[in-house]
Order: C-alpha cells, then sequence, then structure tokens
C-alpha cells in the first residue's frame, strides 16, 4: 500500500548532516501550496541551529510560481506592482490613483518600504497607522485604504492567506458637529464678497469680477460641490423650462500632467441629477448669460482666458472675502450643509439626499444636515410622568396660621 502524501503546507522528518567543522545542514521533504513535494534544505553552526533554520524557511516557504509577488517581496515592490495593476484596469479615476501615489510617498512607503511582505504583520501595520492618525487622521485613512487594496493583491496572487490591514483597529474619527449658516451669516457672506468686490485704490492687477457672488448663489441654488458647480455648462441648463433646470453631470478635477479639466462624470452615479432652480438662480443666469463672453468649453464660469476655473482658486479667493468677517469658519462645503439642513427642516432628509446627489440619506444624515439644538416641545407628554399631585390637608379651624 502507498505511503499517503504529506498533507499540503506539511514536511516530513528532518535529517541533519555535517558538511564540515562548525557547518550542518537540515533537510526534509516538503508539500508545497501546489500540491508538490520538494526538498528544502537549510545549513547552520550545529545540528540543532540548522534544524531551527531549516523551519523557519519551511513556516516562511510559499509555492513557486510565476507570480512576481511572495511571502519574501518589499512592501515597496508590491506598491509598485499594486499602482501599475490598477492603471492597467482603467477602473480607478486617475486623480484618485494620484492620490493613492501620494499617500506611498509621504506615508506607508517612508514607514513600511523596506518591510518584506511576511514582516507586515497586524501589529505592525496597526502601530503605524496609529502613529499617523496622530497628527493626521486623514493621511491615516487613506494609507488603510491603499494598504488595504496593495495586500489584498498580495493575497490574490497567493503570498498571504489573510489580508493583514483588515484586522487591524479602527482609525478613530474625529468628532464633527454639523454647523450651516442662519440667515444672519448669508447677509454677511454676500457683504463680504460686495467688499472684497470693490477696487482698492494704488492695487495693481484687473478688478475682481462677479464670478464669486454668482458661484456661491449657484451653490446654494443646487447644493452642489465646488467642483460640480463650476462644471456646469450653458447647455446643461435649461432656463427657459417650467421649471427651469440644471444638470450637475460633471466635476472640474486636476490631474498631474494634465491639469485642470472637466471630468465628464460626478464623484458618484447618484450626483449625476437635474435640480429645479429657485428663482434668484434663474435671474442670476439669466443676467451672466446677457453679458457672458463665449467660451470653447460652453462653461458658465470661464476664466479671462476661456479655461475652466478651478477649485483652489474660488476657494482662495473666498478666504480672501472672508477674513477678518468672523466667517472664518464658512468654506465651499458650508453651503452646501446649509442647503442639506434647510431641505430636511422644511421637507425631509431624502429630499435632502436627492438634492446632493448622496444615494442614501445616512451621509446626508451625518455629515451634512445641522441638527438643532433645541429638542421638540414634548412637555405635554412627559407631564404623565409626574405623578398625582400630593392633597393639601384641611386647616383646622383656630389652628394658628404656620409661618416660614
Amino acid at each position: 500500500m502507498a505511503r499517503p502524501p504529506l498533507p499540503i503546507g506539511t514536511w516530513g522528518n528532518i535529517r541533519t548532516e555535517k558538511l564540515a567543522p562548525n557547518r550542518f545542514c537540515a533537510r526534509a521533504r516538503f508539500r508545497d501550496y501546489d500540491g508538490k513535494t520538494r526538498d528544502v534544505e537549510a545549513t547552520g553552526t550545529s545540528g540543532p541551529a540548522a534544524t531551527r533554520a531549516l523551519k523557519e524557511k519551511l513556516r516562511d516557504r510559499v509555492a513557486p510560481n510565476d507570480d512576481e509577488i511572495t511571502r519574501e517581496t518589499y512592501v515597496s515592490t508590491l506598491a509598485g506592482l499594486w499602482i501599475e495593476e490598477i492603471i492597467a484596469e482603467e477602473r480607478i479615476a486617475p486623480q484618485t490613483i494620484n492620490n493613492y501615489k501620494t499617500s506611498l510617498r509621504v506615508s506607508i512607503l517612508p514607514a513600511l518600504g523596506k518591510l518584506r511582505i511576511r514582516e507586515a504583520s497586524v501589529g505592525r501595520l496597526d502601530k503605524f497607522l496609529r502613529e499617523v492618525a496622530t497628527d493626521r487622521p486623514a493621511a491615516a485613512k487613506n494609507a488603510k485604504v491603499a494598504l488595504g487594496l496593495m495586500f489584498a493583491l498580495a493575497v490574490r496572487r497567493g503570498a498571504l492567506s489573510t489580508n493583514p490591514v483588515r484586522e487591524t483597529g479602527r482609525l478613530r474619527k474625529a468628532r464633527r458637529t454639523v454647523r450651516a449658516l442662519e440667515p444672519e451669516h448669508l447677509e454677511g457672506v454676500r457683504s463680504a464678497i460686495r467688499q472684497w468686490q470693490q477696487p482698492v485704490p494704488g492695487k495693481p492687477g484687473p478688478r475682481h469680477t462677479g464670478d464669486l457672488a454668482d458661484i456661491i448663489d449657484l451653490m446654494l441654488a443646487t447644493g452642489a460641490r465646488i467642483g460640480e458647480a463650476l462644471a456646469v455648462r450653458w447647455e446643461d441648463s435649461d432656463l427657459s423650462a417650467d421649471p427651469p433646470t440644471v444638470t450637475i453631470c460633471g466635476t472640474i478635477v486636476y490631474l498631474k500632467g494634465k491639469g485642470f479639466f472637466r471630468q465628464e462624470w460626478t464623484k458618484s452615479d447618484a450626483g449625476h441629477r437635474t435640480v429645479i432652480l429657485p428663482r434668484f438662480a434663474v435671474g442670476m443666469l439669466l443676467a451672466r448669460k446677457l453679458t457672458a463672453a463665449e467660451n470653447a468649453h460652453d462653461a458658465v464660469f470661464a476664466s479671462r482666458r476661456g479655461t475652466w476655473l478651478s477649485p483652489p482658486n474660488v476657494r482662495r479667493q473666498w478666504r480672501q472675502a472672508r477674513a477678518d468677517t468672523g466667517l472664518e469658519w464658512v468654506t465651499p462645503h458650508t453651503f452646501r450643509k446649509t442647503v442639506a439642513t434647510l431641505i430636511d427642516k422644511e421637507a425631509d432628509a431624502k429630499s435632502a439626499a436627492a438634492q446632493l446627489g448622496h444615494a442614501s440619506e445616512d451621509v446626508t444624515n451625518t455629515y451634512y444636515i445641522a441638527k438643532p439644538a433645541l429638542a421638540p416641545d414634548s412637555s405635554h407628554i412627559l407631564e404623565q410622568l409626574g405623578g398625582s399631585p400630593a392633597p393639601t390637608p384641611p386647616e383646622t379651624p383656630g389652628a394658628p396660621t404656620r409661618t416660614a
């Protein structure tokens, strides 16, 4: 009867042999993960040392294959192969790949690049992510996403059986209070922009345009992200319809080597949406259309050279306008939160999510709707918890009156 084969990933008896003074060899038959049984050996200065070296080698052994990723592959090499793969797939947006490259260059490779894949234990990865999160929570989140995708590739290639990043602890999320603009804030915003647009005597350079005020009005009228608002073309609007609408169907993005351009899709599938415009936005767009110069992109908001306006430049202009006004906490995303909060108050969170282009109202509720500080008046309901009032004892005639 034939001897049964070794179970995959195990070895038989270890044999030692003296090769020379202070040089021993340990050998064993190992059944690799491809099902083949092979001889494996290791050397040491003594028989026990050679045996220990062989056991370590067997423990870390991977099946010989044509893949370039094994447990001995460096994390830096794995990172490069992963970037090559996602570029070839053409599934991930180029700007997202650039963000991954930044995370690799700034955070991951300086700390982990020289480790071998087998050395990137759950403990080491967890410690690294927590150290990054101490000062840069957003960078730690980005690094965890990139590492998770990198080591998923190692699992698919057979270098690892499980993804160690999945076992790392959850990163602490900073507690955020959603803050939306009140009517008095909105008046302050518009006043700050008017003041900023006034020419400064003796200051060189062209005058500020009215773009900033109009961009903010469009964001307040639609709930669009700043990149989405800047990507609106005249062909995306139908101002003569009843009701007038604008379709949010692109966004302005930056790609190294290409600069800013209009991406023909929004951040998510749910972001592609047609919204009905309030009257103040229709008036603003009609006024712009009467005076706007033609540009090759058909952009509602174009630079003086006819190119797309960039979100960083608009943010910079708003920072200049809000300086010394007490509105330092207001960012372009605050306008989006203001839209969500108002719609939730007057309608519901589902309507707010649809306006903002969210797939569900969970994100809208958590990050975009300011919760009221005052709870609804339920005092008439809670009155039931007060119990019956104690009866007042009758007064005895002639009894002295008790004084406090």
